[in-house]
């Protein structure tokens, strides 16, 4: 709508915005005139390339050197898209659905109308018409579609009567009744959605419901309305975005929406308004200011009897080009005024709070509280008549191509639903059964007679953290000292949501598994007999505790994390300071009646052999374990017999296995004779296993194991009944046995209840 205000001297003209109040001031032979605009008119188009001087490019190049990290992130991200964009294409055309709902947006949606059109071996567009294009109040502006020689395939009248919300809120549910059955019709590939309009949400909930890809323009914006609302639910919505600025991508970018499908082309108008001839615009002023239609706005406050007002519907887009093109100033709320007019640097005063948010020029001014001490006078008398740069903001003029090739690049193969790139989020917990067991976690002690160790393991037999600590000598240090590194690690376990089920314990000697009692240790571990360890530890930490047996430890380990996974029946025999073992019959672990199976450590092998640390004769431990191996390596050192060429062992260490195995390595005859008479004891009990318990492997686990296998393998082949000699023995490749295997306890026992 458009009045004549008050006359007035001075060249310009004041131009009206697309829905909001304005204001213009013309020249005409035989005076000036002011004229207020109270209704919506058509956005602003560029009327003159040699006018706005648009380097865009160029200013780019200038910009670049001064990107920030963030900006820079942003531009490799785009040229990352374009790459990805140039590879894809389609087989087939493109069928698009282009739907308008008032002349605002056809402005935007025109050029790339245009631009599909001129292409039709890759896209087949349909058109359709609803909101306000088809009412008399707004000029039914549907004609100028028409007058563009395009073919409109629908036409939807979805707008309810009225001034209040309701109304809007009813027109918005009329669209999304009708719209189905216009789509299930057309059964477009992608539908080109514009802006914040209510009519636009309707269109975009109609086509996501119904599975059809939607390309949303001018998404990102920020303006400070209820459009903001709006115009974020479009995007949340739409598949693909294509706009306007590099800070629109960013908020996009923020919102989670994928990159690889946003586009930063610029605003389609530009295109058009770079394009526009410069042509007599008082002509055309002239025309327009002799209208005599009137609106309703008008007729309601009675300005129409004002002699100086004149109000139009609806000034064609090519003409209001014109029109903005040499205003002196627009007053209103249009996002026209804060985005197309800064390409002129015409002077803007933006009324209120609309556009607040938006992205601006020099050329705006802002009134927030416009009914006030005649701040809009104050206002025009700073604006009016200013040339203002060119802004650089809003597009370069060549928005089209860009779209038109995004739209090419649409892999409809792709899948539909679209996925929102979410950042991470620390210490996310879900319900859901995967994410449970792979936090669920189990608190594993190793009492060994040098160290104490305590570990956080998970589910799948991650070791997430460890503690190590020498062990005490006396009960109560040890016992404290276990204490203590468990409640340590229960806290560092919340920190790592790591949801701890309960606490295992791995420890040389004989073990009362049912009641959680040590009944004798070895002598390595001093005052550790008839030990309840149950009791303590889980009164403090309250949880469920389990204890056994080191060498049952290591086969329980083998049975959930190793070699021995799904086997039936097999044996693990651990070769360390002493030998022990475990037996798995029948996919459980052999205890015994008195808590003594598998002390495989003590198998005989030899009547007249060394004395053993159980106090008998020519046991395996005393051939093959760790101190058997240091005590003879400490009688070839004693007679110097143990170093050869290429070895030295310092003052202050002592003499151990690995020394002897280090000799032998060597070329040392004599350290190679007593690794080979260990190795020979340890596959004649082997034998006896295999003759006794017929397992289906044997696993040897261990420091020594690898030292010892092809021995043991030899002895088998020799010694062994032919129905056994092809059962497998192999090394362990469990790192950590004995605290996997006190995790193993807690983790089977307290998830049967899940599996």
């Amino acid at each position: 709508m458009r009045v004549r205000l008050w006359p007035a001297s001075g060249p310009g003209l004041v131009a009206a915005g697309t829905d909001g109040l304005s204001v213009s001031q013309v020249n005409r032979a035989g005076g000036a005139e002011r004229s207020l605009s109270l209704s919506p008119s058509p956005p602003a188009v560029l009327s003159s390339k040699d006018r706005v001087n648009f380097r865009y490019r160029g200013e780019q190049e200038r910009v670049e050197s001064c990107l920030t990290d963030k900006e820079l992130y942003f531009k490799k991200l785009s040229k990352r898209k374009k790459q990805a964009m140039e590879k894809n294409g389609n087989n087939r055309k493109l069928r698009v659905c282009v739907a308008t709902c008032n002349r605002a947006d056809y402005s935007k949606l025109a050029p790339i109308m245009f631009g599909i059109k001129t292409e039709p071996e890759f896209f087949e567009l349909d058109v359709v018409v609803l909101g306000s294009h088809l009412i008399d109040d707004y000029g039914n502006t549907y004609r100028m579609i028409e007058q563009d020689d395009f073919d409109i395939n629908t036409r939807l009248h979805t707008i309810v009567r009225g001034e209040d919300e309701a109304a809007m809120v009813e027109s918005v549910g009329l669209a999304l009744v009708k719209l189905p059955d216009v789509l299930n019709r057309l059964k477009p590939d992608i539908m080109i959605v514009h802006g914040d309009r209510f009519d636009a949400l309707a269109l975009a909930t109609s086509a996501a419901l119904m599975n059809i890809r939607i390309l949303h323009i001018e998404g990102g914006e920020v303006s400070g309305t209820i459009d903001d609302s709006i115009r974020h639910a479009i995007t949340k919505l739409a598949h693909y975005h294509v706009c306007c600025t590099r800070s629109a991508e960013q908020h996009l970018i923020s919102m989670c929406e994928d990159h690889d499908r946003i586009l930063l082309a610029g605003c389609p108008s530009y295109d058009k308004l770079l394009s526009a001839k410069n042509k007599d615009y008082m002509s055309i002023i002239r025309m327009w200011l002799g209208s005599k239609e009137m609106v309703r706005v008008m007729r309601k406050k009675g300005i129409e009897h004002h002699p100086n007002f004149r109000a139009v519907k609806h000034v064609p887009f090519d003409q209001f080009i014109q029109l903005v093109a040499h205003a002196g100033c627009m007053i209103g709320n249009s996002s026209c005024g804060v985005r197309e007019v800064g390409a002129f640097g015409t002077p803007v005063i933006n009324l209120g709070t609309r556009q607040i948010g938006r992205e601006t020029g020099e050329n705006v001014l802002h009134v927030r509280d416009a009914d006030t001490q005649d701040k809009i006078l104050q206002a025009l008398h700073l604006q009016f008549g200013k040339q203002y740069p060119c802004s650089k903001i809003y597009g370069d003029g060549n928005a089209v191509p860009r779209i038109l090739k995004f739209l090419k690049s649409i892999d409809l193969q792709e899948p539909l639903q679209k996925k929102f790139c979410f950042p991470p989020v620390k210490e996310n917990i879900s319900q859901d059964i995967d994410h449970i067991l792979e936090t669920l976690s189990a608190l594993a002690v190793d009492l060994g007679g040098t160290n104490l160790r305590v570990a956080i393991v998970s589910m799948k037999g991650e070791i997430v953290k460890k503690y190590t600590q020498f062990n005490p000598k006396t009960y109560e240090e040890r016992i404290n000292l276990i204490l203590q590194m468990c409640v340590e690690a229960a806290a560092e376990a919340v920190k790592l949501n790591c949801r701890i089920l309960g606490v295992g314990i791995s420890t040389g000697g004989r073990v009362n598994p049912q009641e959680g009692i040590v009944l004798h240790s070895t002598k390595l571990i001093q005052e550790w007999n008839s030990v309840d360890l149950r009791t303590p530890l889980s009164d403090t930490l309250h949880l469920p505790v389990w204890v056994d047996n080191d060498g049952n430890c290591a086969a329980m380990a083998e049975r959930k994390f190793g070699q021995g996974k799904g086997l039936e029946n097999f044996v693990t025999l651990i070769t360390g300071t002493g030998i022990g073992g475990g037996i798995i019959h029948q996919h459980e672990l052999i205890h015994g009646s008195s808590f003594c199976a598998a002390e495989l450590g003590h198998l005989v092998v030899s009547l007249d052999g060394p004395d053993c640390s159980c106090g008998s004769h020519g046991c395996i431990e005393a051939y093959a374990s760790g101190m058997a191996l240091q005590r003879e390596a400490k009688k070839l050192h004693d007679e110097d017999l143990l170093l050869v060429e290429g070895m030295s062992v310092p003052k202050d260490e002592a003499v151990g296995a690995l020394h002897l195995i280090q000799a032998a390595k060597l070329g040392n005859a004599k350290a190679q004779s007593i690794l080979r008479t260990a190795g020979t004891a340890l596959g004649l009990g082997v034998v006896n296993i295999l003759h006794t318990m017929n397992p289906s492997l044997v696993i040897l686990s261990g420091v020594l194991a690898s030292h010892y296998i092809h021995i043991v393998k030899d002895v088998i082949r020799q010694q062994a009944l032919s129905s056994v000699q092809d059962v497998d023995v192999v090394v362990s490749d469990l790192v950590d046995p004995a605290l996997l295997g006190a995790a193993s306890m807690v983790l089977d026992y307290t998830t049967r209840r899940i599996h």
